[in-house]
């Protein structure tokens, strides 16, 4: 029976399991909800020109145009590809939204966009969707956000930062989360799936049944035979699939699970040169890849929560087509919650202790990435909420901080290290006994 603003529940209904509380938001594929209204100018930098802010489906700059209207003043694209830059600029003023980049600027780094800065174009926001390798780190060339704080010691402007929030060390993500914490700038981390609204439907039913989670069990099969870009199957440059990409089920792990011990961490790899490993349709050139730096092809992983809770993680590239194959399973007493398919057709499937039938949970016109950014410039200083005739209601606050994202940073982190780890010893005991 559908329900309402878009929610459609199969099976049997259960008193135990309300319909959502939802505010007014109702966000159809890349579409806003209602019009936005007129007001003062929010100005904003984008820091890459890249697919993830100019392309979609994920495609930054169509959300923030959608959500800001007329308001929307993009100050300057920071990319020191020129050309690119100079690409996504002509397609925006060629565009209905020409207004918001008729005075945009091409800026090949921070400092040379703040050395000609009038004081109008001090920004409101820094959209952050440059290579992780430039971010998370208080190490020159790689410290982004190190040098807003410098450039801006006072009244910091917010920061939306993409995931990974570093290729740098776990200890220098911390000291970057420690000073943003210190600078009390808003800053968001793009864990988009936080903002499903299966995943939202998940908590309500966990909270307004006093549930304590007893296990999570995530599973992230990738489909790799598409997936061209030779720094993703480089550990030295995308860190590979576990702290590249795996780390959007470790983030959600870790938001149904809470802080995990990480002295519990255990895991292991099927890499490149075990005779398992072997793949038929890798997409790039891997003998001109160091051995090294060749990336796992299997990971799995345990840990327990500090409440006590377990958890685990599958990764694996296995698949040839396009789309990936990904579930996430929350255990609790007398329930089970199934998240299935979060990137293409998000679906939540619940058992609950008053019957054996599973009641399904679909929402549709969901758009996680707009309710993200939605959330973000709601609490931005100069945003829409500044001015109660333009607050736009919106249905979430920021789920994803950058100190909280550290957290699921250093997970993924430990997980590779680990399962590098016990690789070594493996081989090393197995030349042991070829001896």
């Amino acid at each position: 029976m559908p329900g309402s603003f878009g929610e459609t529940q199969q099976g049997r209904r259960r008193s135990s399991v309300r319909r959502p509380s939802i505010a007014t938001t109702r966000l159809g594929p890349l579409t806003h909800h209602k019009k936005p209204e007129p007001g003062a100018p929010f100005k904003i930098i984008f820091v890459g020109a890249g697919n993830i802010n100019f392309v979609r489906p994920w495609d930054h700059s169509f959300r923030l145009e959608n959500k800001l209207g007329p308001r929307l003043k993009v100050v300057a694209i920071i990319d020191p590809n020129e050309t690119v830059a100079k690409q996504r600029l002509d397609v925006k003023r060629s565009s209905f939204v020409e207004m918001a980049y008729r005075d945009t600027r091409i800026c090949s780094s921070l400092d040379d966009f703040v050395s000609t800065m009038k004081e109008h174009e001090r920004p409101h926001a820094f959209v952050v969707g440059s290579p992780a390798a430039f971010r998370g780190s208080t190490k020159q060339g790689r410290d982004f956000e190190m040098q807003v704080l410098k450039h801006f010691p006072k009244d910091t402007p917010a920061m939306f930062i993409e995931k990974p929030l570093s290729a740098d060390s776990v200890d220098e993500a911390l000291t970057v989360a420690k000073a943003l914490v210190d600078s009390k700038a808003v800053v968001s981390v793009g864990y988009f799936l936080r903002y499903l609204r299966v995943v939202q439907k998940m908590r309500q039913i966990i909270e307004d049944n006093e549930l304590e989670v007893m296990a999570t069990n995530a599973r992230y099969v990738c489909s790799y035979a598409n997936i061209a870009k030779p720094a993703w199957w480089m550990k030295s440059k995308d860190c590979g699939p576990i702290v590249e990409q795996a780390t959007h089920f470790i983030d959600l792990s870790r938001y149904f699970g809470g802080d995990v011990d990480m002295d519990s961490v255990q895991a292991h790899a099927l890499e490149w040169d075990e005779p398992a490993g072997q793949l038929s349709a890798v997409p790039v050139d891997e003998s001109s890849i160091a051995p090294d730096d060749r990336i796992p092809r299997v990971t799995s992983a345990t840990w327990k929560y500090e409440n006590g809770a377990v958890g685990s993680l599958t990764h694996a590239l296995v698949l040839q087509g396009y789309k990936y194959s990904c579930e996430l399973d929350v255990l609790c007493d007398g329930y089970q919650l199934k998240l299935i398919d979060p990137y293409n057709a998000p679906e939540l499937r619940v058992r609950t202790p008053e019957g054996d039938d599973e009641q399904v949970y679909t929402f549709e016109r969901d758009d996680p990435y707009l309710s993200e950014l939605a959330a973000w410039v709601d609490e931005c200083p100069g945003g829409p909420s500044d001015d109660s005739a333009l607050a736009d209601d919106s249905e979430f606050s920021i789920l994803s901080s950058f100190e909280d994202a550290s957290k699921t940073y250093a997970l993924s982190w430990t997980i590779r290290q680990i399962s590098e780890a016990n690789t070594k010893r493996f081989k090393k005991k197995e030349k042991k006994a070829d001896a």
